[in-house]
């Protein structure tokens, strides 16, 4: 949810997926604020 991405933010975590450690790309960001997997790693869990 926002509220957990606002504390990414504060942790300097946000924006970096939790199951690859990469950034996750902008335009998923900017469709899915609160996104912890970058769409690679969401594909693989599908």
């Amino acid at each position: 949810n926002l509220e957990n991405a606002l504390v990414r933010i504060e942790n300097k975590t946000y924006g970096i997926c939790r199951e690859t450690g990469k950034l996750i790309q902008k335009e998923r960001l900017r469709a899915v604020p609160h996104a912890t997997l970058s769409m690679e790693a969401k594909l693989k869990q599908s």
